[in-house]
Protein backbone atom coordinates (compact mmCIF):
# COMPACT_ATOMS: atom_id res chain seq x y z
CA UNK A 1 0.00 0.00 0.00
CA UNK A 2 1.12 3.34 -0.87
CA UNK A 3 2.08 6.11 1.74
CA UNK A 4 -1.04 8.21 0.30
CA UNK A 5 -3.39 5.78 0.50
CA UNK A 6 -2.52 4.09 4.54
CA UNK A 7 -4.06 5.82 7.47
CA UNK A 8 -2.49 8.44 8.89
CA UNK A 9 -1.13 8.16 12.55
CA UNK A 10 0.47 11.48 14.21
CA UNK A 11 2.49 10.72 17.30
CA UNK A 12 5.33 12.51 18.95
CA UNK A 13 7.89 12.57 22.51
CA UNK A 14 8.43 15.56 24.47
CA UNK A 15 12.89 16.21 23.94
CA UNK A 16 12.67 17.26 27.90
CA UNK A 17 15.15 14.58 29.12
CA UNK A 18 16.65 11.56 27.84
CA UNK A 19 14.67 9.29 26.50
CA UNK A 20 13.77 5.38 28.39
CA UNK A 21 12.61 2.13 28.45
CA UNK A 22 9.01 3.47 28.59
CA UNK A 23 9.70 6.20 25.44
CA UNK A 24 11.18 2.64 23.79
CA UNK A 25 8.06 0.42 24.33
CA UNK A 26 5.58 2.68 24.69
CA UNK A 27 6.20 4.71 21.54
CA UNK A 28 9.13 4.29 19.31
CA UNK A 29 9.16 0.14 19.06
CA UNK A 30 5.29 0.58 18.75
CA UNK A 31 5.89 2.98 15.92
CA UNK A 32 8.62 0.84 13.99
CA UNK A 33 6.69 -2.07 14.09
CA UNK A 34 3.48 -0.47 12.50
CA UNK A 35 5.34 1.96 10.25
CA UNK A 36 4.60 0.09 6.92
CA UNK A 37 1.02 0.32 7.98
CA UNK A 38 0.43 3.99 8.28
CA UNK A 39 1.12 7.07 6.99
CA UNK A 40 3.47 8.65 10.46
CA UNK A 41 3.88 12.18 11.33
CA UNK A 42 6.21 11.18 14.10
CA UNK A 43 8.17 15.17 15.69
CA UNK A 44 9.85 16.13 18.33
CA UNK A 45 7.79 18.40 20.61
CA UNK A 46 10.24 21.08 21.65
CA UNK A 47 7.54 23.76 21.63
CA UNK A 48 5.98 21.32 24.30
CA UNK A 49 9.44 21.34 26.16
CA UNK A 50 8.93 25.27 26.92
CA UNK A 51 5.86 24.27 28.95
CA UNK A 52 8.06 24.70 32.45
CA UNK A 53 10.60 26.63 30.88
CA UNK A 54 12.56 26.94 34.02
CA UNK A 55 13.25 23.08 33.75
CA UNK A 56 15.42 23.68 30.61
CA UNK A 57 18.32 25.18 29.09
CA UNK A 58 18.85 26.37 25.47
CA UNK A 59 21.64 24.03 24.80
CA UNK A 60 20.08 21.23 27.23
CA UNK A 61 16.89 21.42 24.83
CA UNK A 62 18.96 21.63 21.46
CA UNK A 63 21.24 18.56 22.72
CA UNK A 64 17.97 16.67 23.54
CA UNK A 65 16.19 17.15 20.18
CA UNK A 66 19.79 15.75 18.20
CA UNK A 67 19.79 12.94 20.59
CA UNK A 68 16.18 11.92 20.61
CA UNK A 69 15.97 12.40 16.72
CA UNK A 70 18.89 10.03 16.06
CA UNK A 71 17.14 7.85 18.83
CA UNK A 72 13.78 7.98 16.38
CA UNK A 73 16.36 6.69 13.21
CA UNK A 74 18.70 3.91 15.62
CA UNK A 75 15.07 2.37 17.00
CA UNK A 76 14.22 1.29 13.56
CA UNK A 77 12.27 4.51 12.11
CA UNK A 78 12.91 5.14 8.26
CA UNK A 79 13.00 8.55 7.35
CA UNK A 80 12.04 7.88 3.66
CA UNK A 81 8.89 6.01 5.06
CA UNK A 82 8.09 8.02 8.07
CA UNK A 83 7.85 12.03 7.81
CA UNK A 84 10.35 12.31 11.03
CA UNK A 85 10.61 16.26 12.33
CA UNK A 86 10.84 19.02 14.75
CA UNK A 87 7.44 20.57 15.95
CA UNK A 88 8.68 23.91 15.94
CA UNK A 89 10.03 23.83 12.29
CA UNK A 90 6.29 23.88 11.49
CA UNK A 91 4.94 27.31 12.00
CA UNK A 92 1.62 25.51 11.28
CA UNK A 93 1.66 23.80 14.66
CA UNK A 94 2.22 27.45 16.65
CA UNK A 95 -1.08 28.76 14.28
CA UNK A 96 -3.58 26.44 15.10
CA UNK A 97 -2.23 25.74 18.72
CA UNK A 98 -3.60 29.46 19.19
CA UNK A 99 -6.85 28.73 17.17
CA UNK A 100 -7.25 25.85 19.23
CA UNK A 101 -6.86 27.43 22.41
CA UNK A 102 -9.45 30.30 21.55
CA UNK A 103 -11.77 27.38 20.79
CA UNK A 104 -10.85 25.42 24.55
CA UNK A 105 -13.32 26.68 27.12
CA UNK A 106 -11.75 27.01 30.29
CA UNK A 107 -13.18 24.49 32.18
CA UNK A 108 -12.03 21.67 29.27
CA UNK A 109 -8.62 22.82 30.27
CA UNK A 110 -8.75 22.63 33.92
CA UNK A 111 -9.86 18.99 34.26
CA UNK A 112 -7.14 17.75 32.18
CA UNK A 113 -5.42 15.51 34.41
CA UNK A 114 -1.76 16.66 33.16
CA UNK A 115 -2.79 20.17 34.58
CA UNK A 116 -4.23 18.98 37.99
CA UNK A 117 -0.23 17.06 38.40
CA UNK A 118 2.09 19.87 37.12
CA UNK A 119 0.38 22.35 38.73
CA UNK A 120 0.46 20.71 41.96
CA UNK A 121 2.26 22.20 44.48
CA UNK A 122 3.52 24.69 42.01
CA UNK A 123 3.26 28.66 42.65
CA UNK A 124 3.12 30.93 39.65
CA UNK A 125 2.93 27.77 37.13
CA UNK A 126 2.83 28.89 33.83
CA UNK A 127 0.05 29.58 31.52
CA UNK A 128 1.49 26.89 28.84
CA UNK A 129 0.80 24.24 31.77
CA UNK A 130 -3.09 25.10 31.26
CA UNK A 131 -3.29 25.32 27.49
CA UNK A 132 -0.14 22.82 26.12
CA UNK A 133 -3.30 20.27 25.46
CA UNK A 134 -4.55 22.68 22.76
CA UNK A 135 -1.49 22.94 20.91
CA UNK A 136 -1.76 19.08 21.41
CA UNK A 137 -5.05 19.03 19.68
CA UNK A 138 -3.35 21.03 16.68
CA UNK A 139 0.02 18.91 16.58
CA UNK A 140 -2.75 16.03 15.57
CA UNK A 141 -5.23 17.77 13.48
CA UNK A 142 -2.87 19.41 11.41
CA UNK A 143 -1.77 16.55 9.50
CA UNK A 144 -5.42 14.56 8.99
CA UNK A 145 -4.64 11.92 11.97
CA UNK A 146 -6.98 8.81 11.63
CA UNK A 147 -5.06 7.42 14.58
CA UNK A 148 -3.41 8.62 17.18
CA UNK A 149 -1.34 6.05 19.52
CA UNK A 150 -1.10 6.62 23.28
CA UNK A 151 -1.55 4.94 26.46
CA UNK A 152 -4.65 4.98 28.76
CA UNK A 153 -3.43 8.03 30.21
CA UNK A 154 -3.13 9.97 27.37
CA UNK A 155 -6.45 9.21 26.00
CA UNK A 156 -8.06 12.34 27.29
CA UNK A 157 -5.66 14.08 25.38
CA UNK A 158 -6.87 12.88 22.55
CA UNK A 159 -10.52 12.47 23.77
CA UNK A 160 -9.61 16.89 23.62
CA UNK A 161 -8.82 16.82 20.20
CA UNK A 162 -11.84 15.17 19.01
CA UNK A 163 -13.91 17.77 20.92
CA UNK A 164 -11.91 20.56 19.47
CA UNK A 165 -12.69 19.55 16.18
CA UNK A 166 -16.12 18.82 16.48
CA UNK A 167 -16.77 22.11 18.12
CA UNK A 168 -14.78 23.49 14.97
CA UNK A 169 -16.62 21.96 12.56
CA UNK A 170 -19.80 22.44 13.98
CA UNK A 171 -19.08 26.36 14.47
CA UNK A 172 -17.59 27.13 10.89
CA UNK A 173 -18.71 24.10 9.00
CA UNK A 174 -16.21 20.81 8.38
CA UNK A 175 -12.35 21.71 7.88
CA UNK A 176 -10.79 19.26 10.64
CA UNK A 177 -11.08 15.62 10.74
CA UNK A 178 -11.86 14.11 13.79
CA UNK A 179 -8.77 11.66 14.97
CA UNK A 180 -9.45 7.81 16.93
CA UNK A 181 -7.11 7.25 19.83
CA UNK A 182 -4.88 4.22 18.95
CA UNK A 183 -3.95 2.03 22.29
CA UNK A 184 -1.07 -0.76 22.15
CA UNK A 185 -2.31 -4.08 23.82
CA UNK A 186 0.37 -4.70 26.08
CA UNK A 187 2.93 -2.00 27.15
CA UNK A 188 0.93 1.38 26.47
CA UNK A 189 2.19 2.39 29.55
CA UNK A 190 5.68 1.02 31.44
CA UNK A 191 5.42 2.59 35.36
CA UNK A 192 8.88 3.30 36.96
CA UNK A 193 11.00 0.78 38.65
CA UNK A 194 11.44 2.30 41.87
CA UNK A 195 7.37 3.22 42.49
CA UNK A 196 4.86 1.34 39.74
CA UNK A 197 1.78 3.43 40.51
CA UNK A 198 3.97 5.89 39.00
CA UNK A 199 4.01 5.82 35.03
CA UNK A 200 7.94 6.24 33.82
CA UNK A 201 9.10 9.83 33.16
CA UNK A 202 11.97 11.57 32.09
CA UNK A 203 11.45 14.26 34.77
CA UNK A 204 10.58 11.81 37.50
CA UNK A 205 13.64 10.44 36.29
CA UNK A 206 16.23 13.18 36.93
CA UNK A 207 16.42 12.42 40.48
CA UNK A 208 15.42 9.10 40.80
CA UNK A 209 18.19 7.44 39.36
CA UNK A 210 16.18 4.26 40.04
CA UNK A 211 13.19 5.33 38.34
CA UNK A 212 13.67 4.52 34.43
CA UNK A 213 16.00 2.42 32.51
CA UNK A 214 17.57 5.16 29.77
CA UNK A 215 17.51 4.19 25.99
CA UNK A 216 21.63 4.64 26.57
CA UNK A 217 21.98 2.96 29.28
CA UNK A 218 24.85 -0.02 29.45
CA UNK A 219 24.47 -3.31 30.09
CA UNK A 220 25.75 -2.78 33.75
CA UNK A 221 23.25 0.16 34.52
CA UNK A 222 20.36 -1.54 33.22
CA UNK A 223 21.48 -4.69 35.61
CA UNK A 224 21.27 -3.02 38.53
CA UNK A 225 18.87 -0.78 38.19
CA UNK A 226 16.40 -4.14 37.98
CA UNK A 227 17.80 -5.66 40.78
CA UNK A 228 16.85 -2.58 43.08
CA UNK A 229 13.31 -2.72 41.17
CA UNK A 230 10.35 -2.99 43.50
CA UNK A 231 8.35 -6.12 43.94
CA UNK A 232 5.99 -7.70 46.03
CA UNK A 233 6.18 -9.83 48.83
CA UNK A 234 5.89 -13.69 47.56
CA UNK A 235 6.36 -15.69 44.43
CA UNK A 236 3.24 -14.51 42.47
CA UNK A 237 4.04 -14.25 38.81
CA UNK A 238 0.93 -14.57 36.55
CA UNK A 239 -0.37 -11.22 34.94
CA UNK A 240 -3.85 -11.19 36.35
CA UNK A 241 -2.90 -11.08 39.62
CA UNK A 242 0.58 -9.58 40.31
CA UNK A 243 0.97 -6.65 42.27
CA UNK A 244 1.82 -3.69 40.35
CA UNK A 245 5.56 -3.99 40.48
CA UNK A 246 5.71 -7.37 39.08
CA UNK A 247 3.06 -6.65 36.64
CA UNK A 248 5.15 -4.09 35.66
CA UNK A 249 8.58 -6.04 35.01
CA UNK A 250 6.66 -8.87 33.37
CA UNK A 251 4.37 -6.84 30.79
CA UNK A 252 7.92 -5.47 29.89
CA UNK A 253 9.35 -8.68 29.39
CA UNK A 254 6.52 -9.56 26.99
CA UNK A 255 6.63 -6.70 25.11
CA UNK A 256 10.48 -7.04 24.11
CA UNK A 257 10.32 -10.78 23.59
CA UNK A 258 7.04 -11.76 22.37
CA UNK A 259 6.65 -14.62 24.61
CA UNK A 260 2.92 -15.91 25.17
CA UNK A 261 1.58 -14.93 28.39
CA UNK A 262 1.45 -18.64 29.25
CA UNK A 263 5.29 -19.37 29.15
CA UNK A 264 6.05 -16.43 30.29
CA UNK A 265 3.78 -17.48 33.51
CA UNK A 266 5.21 -20.90 33.40
CA UNK A 267 8.93 -19.55 33.54
CA UNK A 268 8.46 -17.35 36.29
CA UNK A 269 5.72 -18.07 38.47
CA UNK A 270 6.78 -19.26 41.86
CA UNK A 271 10.26 -18.76 41.37
CA UNK A 272 11.10 -15.77 43.35
CA UNK A 273 12.00 -12.25 41.47
CA UNK A 274 15.46 -12.54 41.01
CA UNK A 275 15.34 -14.60 38.16
CA UNK A 276 12.12 -12.22 36.86
CA UNK A 277 14.66 -9.22 37.72
CA UNK A 278 17.47 -10.61 35.69
CA UNK A 279 15.52 -11.83 32.71
CA UNK A 280 13.97 -8.64 32.26
CA UNK A 281 17.35 -6.84 32.80
CA UNK A 282 19.05 -9.21 29.91
CA UNK A 283 15.79 -8.88 27.90
CA UNK A 284 16.11 -5.11 27.88
CA UNK A 285 19.99 -5.41 27.24
CA UNK A 286 19.37 -7.82 24.07
CA UNK A 287 17.08 -5.43 22.75
CA UNK A 288 18.40 -1.99 22.99
CA UNK A 289 21.97 -3.17 22.27
CA UNK A 290 21.37 -2.50 18.51
CA UNK A 291 20.05 0.54 19.39
CA UNK A 292 22.78 2.13 21.04
CA UNK A 293 24.93 0.98 18.42
CA UNK A 294 23.39 2.39 15.71
CA UNK A 295 22.74 5.59 17.76
CA UNK A 296 26.60 6.23 18.54
CA UNK A 297 27.39 5.87 14.36
CA UNK A 298 24.38 8.73 13.71
CA UNK A 299 26.23 11.00 16.28
CA UNK A 300 29.08 10.74 14.66
CA UNK A 301 27.33 12.77 11.42
CA UNK A 302 24.92 14.86 13.25
CA UNK A 303 24.91 17.03 10.13
CA UNK A 304 22.90 13.90 8.56
CA UNK A 305 20.61 14.09 11.58
CA UNK A 306 19.80 17.31 11.03
CA UNK A 307 19.45 17.36 7.10
CA UNK A 308 16.51 14.51 7.93
CA UNK A 309 14.75 16.86 10.41
CA UNK A 310 14.82 19.27 8.26
CA UNK A 311 13.70 17.14 5.15
CA UNK A 312 10.88 15.86 7.08
CA UNK A 313 9.67 19.35 8.20
CA UNK A 314 9.57 20.63 4.74
CA UNK A 315 7.38 17.60 4.23
CA UNK A 316 5.25 17.95 7.22
CA UNK A 317 4.78 21.76 6.39
CA UNK A 318 3.28 21.38 3.05
CA UNK A 319 0.52 18.69 4.71
CA UNK A 320 0.00 21.48 7.57
CA UNK A 321 0.16 24.64 5.74
CA UNK A 322 -2.93 22.99 3.86
CA UNK A 323 -5.10 22.10 6.77
CA UNK A 324 -4.17 25.66 8.48
CA UNK A 325 -5.41 27.45 5.26
CA UNK A 326 -8.41 25.10 5.72
CA UNK A 327 -8.97 26.38 8.50
CA UNK A 328 -8.27 29.89 8.03
CA UNK A 329 -10.92 30.23 5.52
CA UNK A 330 -13.69 28.99 7.20
CA UNK A 331 -12.85 31.54 10.25
CA UNK A 332 -12.68 34.49 8.02
CA UNK A 333 -8.72 34.74 8.66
Amino acid sequence: MSAEARPVVVSGIQPNGSLHLGNYIGALSYWVDNQTNYHNYLFLADLHALTIPEEITAAELRRNVREAAALYLAAGIDPDDSTIFLQSAVPAHAYLGWIMTCFAPLGWLERMTQFKSKSKGRSGVGAGVLTYPALQAADILLYDADFVPVGDDQKQHVELARDLAQRVNGMFGDCLKVPQPLIRASGARVMGLDDATEKMSKSLAVGRPGHAVGMLDDADTIRRKLRAAKTDPGNEARFDSAGPGVKNLLTIYEVLTREPRAAIEEKFHGKGYKLLKDEVAEAIIVALGPVQQRYRALMQDPAHVDAILARGAERAGEVAERTLARVRDRLGL
